[in-house]
Parts: C-alpha cells; structure tokens; sequence
C-alpha cells in the first residue's frame, strides 16, 4: 500500500514563506545599498559643486563598468549555477569566485593607474584613486553575491551595513580635504573594511590562484555574461563621455544629480541579479510553468515604483531639491521626466532579464543587451547632439523602453523553446 501524499497546500505556503524571507533579506539589501550611494552622492555633489561633481560621476560610471567585468566573470556563473548548492559545494566555488573578482581588481586596478598618469587634470587623480581602491570594491560586491546564492542575504545586508557606517567618518575627512580624489579614496576605504568583514563573515579565502581554473570551467556563461555586462555599463560610461565631449562636463553632473533623485530604483537595478536570479531558479526548477508570470510580477512592480518615485518627485519643493543637491538642482530638475520613464522601461526590462538568466539563454540575453546597448548609445550621444543634454535624456527614455521590449520578446521565445525541448538542469557542483 501505497503512503499518502503530503498536503500541498502547506508545502506551498512555506515555500511561499522561504521565497518572502529571501526577497525580504534582498530588498532590506538593496536598500542599505540605495541608502549609502543616495548618501554619497548627495555629500559629494554639495560639497564639490556642478563640474567637480561631473569628474567624480566619470569616476563613479567607470567604476559600473569594471564592476560588471567582475560580476560577468566571477558572480553570475556563481548565482546561476551554484544558487541553493550544498554547502560545501558553494564554499568551494566561493572561494573560486571571490578570488576571481580580486584578480580582476588588481588587473584593471592597475589599468586605472597607467590611464590616470596620461590623463592628468582633475581626471587624472580622480582614476588614480579609483585604481587603488578598485580590489576592495570587487571583493565586497562578490560577498554579497555569494551571500545571496547561499540563500544567506541577511549576512549581505550586515556586510552593507557595514559598509554604510564606515563611509561616515571617511567622508568627514574627505570633505576637510575637498577634492575628488580624496571622495574617491574614502569610498574605497570604507568598502576595504566591508571586504574584510566579508572574509569573517563566509569563513572563506578567496582563492586568487584558482581564479584561471573557475574561468575556464565557467566560459560557457561567463564569457557572455562579461560582454552582456559590459554592454550595459560601457553603454552608459560611452554616453557620459559623449555628453560631456558634446555640452560639457556640467551636463553629466546635471544627469548624475537627477539619477541620484531616483537613486533607491536605479540601485536596486544594478544589483537586481542579487534577489531575482537565485529566485527565479529556484521557480523554475520547482514550478517551472510560473517563471514567466514571476518574471512580469517583478518587471512591473519595479516599473510602478520607479514612476510612483518620479511623480514624487515632480511634486517636490525647489527649496528640498537644493537643501539635497545644492548647485547641481537648478539641472537636474529639468530631467526628472525624462529620466524616471526610463528607470520605468529599465526595470520593466529586469524582470525578462532575470528570466533569462534562470534559464541559462545566455545567447538570448547577450542579444537584447546588445540590441538594448547599441540603443541607449545612439540615443543618448544622438539626443545629446540635436539637443544638448534634454535631448540626450530623452533619446535614452525611450531607447531603455524599446530594449525592454526586445528583452520580453525574447524571454517569450525562451519559454516556448523550452517547452518544446527541455533542457537539462544547471550543473549545482
């Protein structure tokens, strides 16, 4: 005789519990996040004025780019492949991992280094700075991605937290100093501490040496995740550069200062993969048939909070913007529209992406973020051309909402070729 099933209705409502707990731990992280570069920005633009503010931007876009080389190399293969492991296989591939992103940083470290000596100006020791700092910055980024493959991101937010308090008393010299560099320097002193912290934290020694093996064994995704990641960033850094050679240095500190405003949702974009990815594995191998709906309910969750937060922000006092952005208000103010539309179409676009990413389509995801990259580009750089930098914000809303199309459709193809031909589980080991 045969032993009766267990009810299903329980099982699902402490999978739906589990699910809540980790999404929770994420969002507490994002916030943590949002909160300290909300913080940063904010310090830095009032204490350094439109242009200063302009060269720490440039600092700070590069650094997205170098992050995302980190991440595509190092912490995606990591959150796609070994989310929800046993513990000793994710240890091992977070040691891998970890000491993966500190390779990366001391190489593009020293890149940043020998740029900054022909740069000179104050962009020069504004890239010096990030060069020194960029291993720290690395390694934290990749605890927090191992944290949250574990299925552990209360220990992400901790190590946030951490970092969140240490930037205090750094700023508070930075600013008695009052140049980029020692801005620059700061950050990264409070993210060594948070680094170290990560260390404490997981137990585990990134190992730097096993960094060609983790390579290798991870080119399947990892290269394409690096040229998708970077895409994403070096669209953006392109378009920096672009505005700045095209209107001047003030304009990429006038978009700074408006993103900044948006600065909660425009965080939690850049680290989405930290929650969704893990997550939306964990569905389709459990409930495969609910990704796509999963997917949407994320996608636009983000998309309405971006221009709830917008409108919000329309309706702000111009005595608040300046008591938050000083100088830099006046310009930015202009830009709130522009800008939170494509906040909105970027984190509708999240939503397919981490779809995608689940399912392991990394040549489906490469081509949208290619298609997606190539758009905000043109737009940016074109709109910056027929009309300074309102143009450019434009050109960028609505090149961020035609990619998020492209990432839907192929999402769409994604779930229908699967259903077609099933492909085998991710290897977990």
């Amino acid at each position: 005789m045969t032993t009766p099933a267990a009810p299903a209705r329980p099982a699902r409502r402490t999978a739906t519990r589990a699910i809540a707990g980790r999404l929770s731990w994420g969002l507490a992280d994002q916030a943590a996040c949002s909160l300290s570069n909300f913080v940063v920005g904010i310090y830095v633009a009032r204490s350094l004025g439109v242009t200063a503010f302009g060269v720490f931007s440039l600092a700070w876009v590069t650094y997205g780019v170098l992050l995302n080389v980190s991440r595509g190399l190092a912490t995606d293969p990591l959150m796609v492949r070994f989310s929800g492991a046993p513990d000793a296989s994710w240890r091992a591939a977070a040691a891998r991992a970890s000491g993966t992103a500190l390779g990366v940083g001391i190489a593009v470290g020293t890149v940043c280094l020998v740029v900054a000596l022909g740069v000179g100006g104050r962009e020069g020791p504004a890239f010096a700075s990030l060069g020194v700092i960029l291993p720290a910055l690395l390694l934290q980024d990749a605890w927090r991605y191992s944290f949250f493959a574990a299925g552990i991101g209360r220990k992400a937010f901790v190590n946030d937290v951490v970092w969140g308090v240490a930037l205090i008393p750094a700023m508070v010299v930075a600013a008695h100093v009052g140049s980029v560099a020692a801005f620059v320097l700061a950050w990264g002193a409070s993210a060594t501490v948070a680094a170290g912290y990560g260390c404490l934290q997981s137990g585990i020694r990134p190992r730097t040496a096993q960094a060609r093996g983790w390579l290798r064994e991870q080119r399947d995704l990892g290269y394409r995740y690096l040229v998708e990641n970077t895409c994403l960033s070096g669209a953006s850094q392109l378009r920096a550069y672009g505005l700045g050679a095209i209107v001047g240095v003030s304009a990429v500190g006038a978009v700074r200062g408006t993103e900044l405003l948006l600065g909660p949702f425009l965080a939690v974009l850049m680290g989405l993969s930290l929650v969704t990815v893990p997550e939306a594995a964990r569905v389709l191998r459990q409930a495969p048939h609910q990704l796509g709906r999963f997917c949407l309910l994320l996608g636009g969750g983000q998309a309405a909070g971006a221009l709830l937060w917008g409108g919000a922000l329309l309706l702000m006092p111009d005595r608040l913007g300046e008591l938050l952005l000083g100088d830099v208000w006046h310009s930015a103010a202009q830009l709130i529209v522009m800008v939170t539309l494509g906040v909105a179409g970027a984190g509708l676009g999240t939503g397919a992406a981490a779809g995608l990413r689940a399912l392991g389509a990394a040549r489906r995801s490469l081509r949208s973020q290619l298609f997606a990259s190539a758009c905000y580009v043109g737009g940016g750089i074109g709109g910056a051309a027929l009309a300074g930098t309102v143009g450019s914000a434009w050109g960028v809303a609505a090149a961020t909402v035609t990619g998020s199309a492209v990432w839907w459709l192929q999402l769409r193809s994604a779930l229908r070729e699967r259903q077609d031909h099933p492909i085998p589980e991710v290897r977990t080991s």
